[in-house]
């Protein structure tokens, strides 16, 4: 089972993220499931969303406390305690931001990956919602999902320049991901 914590902030979409992986690895013939939970019901507040992709039926429905990826859609998030815990030390992460690395303040080792994923979703949608976008760079980063399974599940979720808009900034991010790791 590979599981999946997406955290952000209310208003970023971090429930849609979670549905959407989840419905990419469903298409795949995987067996996914995406919930959320919520602290403060406000906009702006922390909010994390968890996903479980696997091969055979998931009968958990726990948080996600051993995650095998960690989503950041808010870079100011990081410093918080809980948004690395259990993050195995082999394990993903994924930041969207438009800072290097070594400029967030983190001492992490392992498979890192900065993707400035709202500047994409401005540039092709218009609007400051990363969440699409990043899934863009977690099909290349991980393998987990395929690259047109998400773009399904995005014109599945979203209609016309929506969609259309989600898509190119899908496929935008996942060249981002791909050439990071061609470097």
């Amino acid at each position: 089972m590979f599981e999946i914590r997406i955290h952000g902030r209310g208003g970023q979409g971090v429930v849609t993220t979670a549905e959407l992986l989840s419905v990419a690895a469903f298409s795949e013939g995987r067996h996914a499931q995406a919930f959320p939970t919520f602290g403060s019901e406000r906009t702006g507040a922390p909010v994390v969303g968890f996903c479980r992709i696997d091969d055979h039926p998931i009968r958990s429905h726990e948080p996600v406390a051993a995650p095998d990826a960690v989503i950041v859609q808010d870079s100011t998030l990081l410093h918080q305690p809980d948004v690395l815990a259990g993050l195995a030390a082999d394990g993903y992460l994924l930041v969207n931001t438009s800072r290097p690395l070594g400029e967030l303040g983190l001492e992490v080792s392992g498979r890192v990956l900065c993707v400035p994923a709202t500047e994409l979703a401005l540039t092709h949608l218009g609007r400051a919602l990363p969440g699409a976008v990043l899934l863009g760079a977690f099909a290349a980063f991980t393998g987990q999902v395929g690259l047109e399974s998400v773009v399904a599940a995005v014109r599945e979720r979203f209609a016309g320049a929506v969609a259309d808009g989600n898509v190119a900034a899908v496929r935008h991010a996942y060249e981002e991901a791909r050439h990071a790791f061609a470097d």
